[in-house]
């Protein structure tokens, strides 16, 4: 029987480790390892040599007024948790709606609006609903809300964006007794809780999404959540900023919100976003543009912080052409000085990856830390190896490889270049094309899209913090991020092996296994993992550091600094 309880609120860590200045390529940035709702001190090396990744900032000493913060990547689309699958939507929306599952600074999962959860076989799972939640309309969180929140994913009619992975694996989500949901998989899968830390586990009140109909999560009509920060009507002023209040009836006093307000700008252009951060209109912002950093580096009125993260880059095989053949993609990878590519267009802010799973994700699991160093194939820089890797290529190696990049974002270019440089030293030719973002969007979606080009970049990221979990969406057959269409039935057998273990440590172990065999067949290139960039104004702290703001009401823990 697997069980994971939550007998308290949230944990608090105590302890609050001294600012630390990290130096990254001529790039300073402090952090500081302390306590936070729910995470425990500390970070993990990455960014550069011998650099500590950050998990927390320093706890608000005070209640702010309003905090100003930014959206990189522009206005969300809707407020509509179901459609929430890309930064702008998820970076707001994880302070409004909350999951019966949270994920921690640190990486871990603790139950949050459920209390418990419980399963003999994987397949039929219970959970404890808490009886102590309120909308912030003030009326109670019902089983029934948890229900039909869930089922939300399974109706066609929602146009849900998760609709497909763990949720085509649900069987049913019923009211099972008093603060009670059983949910029956249809295969057995110890990884659910998980996945219930992400939009997928989000509950939403039913009564006021019936009522709303098709104007559900627009500006006029919003939704009706039980987070920390709440969404009033009137406050999304679009194509400028969305504001959302402190809700004052929130469960957990504990992990109250800090800021009375949160005002989140859609600010995109990257020197827009360096001036104003360097004025201090506007106080914070994740995911700092690159070409941002050196300014932001130098500012006196605030501090740039390197983050442990799950976002990594990577070029995606479409399983055509050259770059279709597993012997070339391990040969680029091995011929790609991607250490070059960390120190210049990341500027010290990703290290060299060895897998699709971020580094900061395993080092959350030590325990597999020595099988891993014995089981993944060897990526370091290496010409020659690169060589002796092409040698067992069965395609013809005068056709060009077309890599797609994103034509707006020049930093693209720059990586697939070196790559080129790379492809030269193996006798073969790579050509870096750009498309217009709009186009280049539907690569994800569209195979027709995708036609006449051999890969294309992305830049991704981890949706819950378990490697397994994404191993799967990238290279089980049929998965929704496995765009080349690879197969490989030992791959399958590897990872329903691990998904189907009940052992947390026999899990790992066997996620590594199919690890191990993912990466040597990369249908996924890895180049660099990512550290988050986040930029806070002297006057505000307490933001979490780690990747986790797509899921963790991040802007609850905003406050003053004195």
């Amino acid at each position: 029987m697997m069980k994971l309880r939550m007998e308290n609120n949230v944990k608090l860590a105590q302890t609050r480790a001294s600012i630390a200045l990290l130096a990254i390529a001529g790039l300073a940035l402090a952090g500081c390892a302390s306590g936070d709702r729910g995470g425990n001190a500390g970070g993990s090396e990455g960014a550069g040599s011998g650099t500590e990744l950050l998990q927390t900032t320093p706890k608000a000493a005070a209640e702010a007024d309003k905090v100003t913060w930014n959206s990189t990547y522009g206005e969300l689309a809707n407020l509509d948790p179901v459609k929430a699958f890309n930064y702008p939507e998820n970076t707001i929306v994880a302070n409004l709606c909350e999951p019966l599952f949270q994920m921690q600074p640190d990486f871990s999962v603790q139950p949050n609006l459920a209390t418990e959860s419980d399963t003999k076989d994987g397949i039929v799972w219970t959970l404890g609903i808490r009886d102590d939640v309120t909308f912030w309309d003030g009326s109670p969180m019902t089983v029934d809300d948890v229900v039909y929140s869930i089922n939300r994913h399974l109706d066609p009619a929602e146009g849900s964006y998760w609709g497909g992975g763990v949720v085509a694996n649900i069987a049913s989500v019923e009211n099972s007794g008093a603060n009670e949901v059983t949910i029956t998989l249809k295969t057995a899968d110890y990884t659910l809780p998980s996945s219930l830390s992400t939009i997928i586990g989000v509950v939403v009140q039913q009564a006021q999404r019936e009522a709303a109909g098709e104007n559900y999560g627009n500006p006029d009509t919003g939704v009706m959540c039980t987070g920390p920060l709440q969404f009033t009507p009137g406050n999304w002023k679009q194509g400028q900023s969305i504001t959302l209040d402190r809700y004052d009836g929130y469960w957990n006093a504990d992990k109250k919100a800090q800021a009375k307000q949160v005002e989140i700008g859609f600010v995109v252009d990257p020197t827009a976003i360096a001036n104003g951060l360097s004025t201090g209109e506007i106080q914070g912002s994740y995911d700092v543009p690159l070409p941002a950093l050196g300014q932001l580096s130098s500012s006196s009125t605030g501090t740039l912080f390197a983050g442990q993260g799950m976002q990594d880059m990577a070029i995606i095989s479409t399983g055509e052409g050259l770059f279709g053949d597993p012997a070339v993609r391990r040969a680029l990878t091995r011929a790609t000085d991607r250490q070059a590519i960390a120190d210049t267009v990341y500027e010290g802010t990703g290290t060299v990856s060895r897998s699709v799973i971020p580094q900061s994700v395993w080092d959350a699991i030590p325990d597999v830390a020595e099988q891993r160093d014995e089981k993944l194939p060897d990526l370091s820089y290496d010409i020659e190896a690169a060589k002796a890797e092409l040698e067992a290529a069965d395609v013809d190696l005068s056709q060009p490889i077309k890599i797609a990049y994103p034509s707006e974002r020049s930093f693209y270019a720059d990586i697939l270049n070196e790559m080129s440089n790379g492809a030269k030293e193996l006798g073969i030719t790579l050509e870096p094309t750009g498309v217009p973002s709009a186009q280049f969007g539907a690569f994800f979606s569209d195979p027709e899209a995708r036609k006449g080009f051999d890969g294309f970049v992305t830049t991704n990221y981890l949706s819950a913090p378990d490697p397994l979990l994404h191993l799967i969406s990238v290279a089980k057959t049929g998965s929704d991020q496995n765009y080349a269409k690879f197969s490989d039935a030992k791959v399958d057998a590897a990872l329903d092996a691990a998904i189907g273990e009940s052992d947390p440590q026999k899990r790992a172990e066997l996620t590594v296994e199919a690890e191990a065999l993912i990466m040597a067949a990369q249908p996924w290139v890895p180049i660099n993992d990512l550290a988050v960039r986040m930029y806070m104004d002297n006057s505000i702290t307490g933001a979490p550091a780690s990747f986790v703001y797509l899921y963790y009401p991040w802007a609850a823990d905003l406050g003053a600094t004195a």
